[in-house]
């Protein structure tokens, strides 16, 4: 496998990880009413996707 197959193979890890954090987060908000995080999370993407990880890994409820 050459060098750049490498590094698209870990580039479409990355975004699929973050488009699905992206999501869970969207999903989480939706369902807890939490209206300010989830327009937070639409506006400024990292914030939707920092939190989506916290769920997974249990530092948000």
């Amino acid at each position: 496998m050459s060098y750049s197959a490498k590094i698209l193979g870990w580039y479409l890890v990355c975004m699929v990880l973050a488009a699905a954090a992206w999501i869970n987060h969207v999903v989480t908000c939706l369902n807890d009413g939490r209206t300010l995080l989830l327009i937070a999370g639409a506006i400024a993407w990292p914030v939707g996707v920092i939190h989506g990880w916290g769920i997974w890994f249990g530092f948000w409820p």
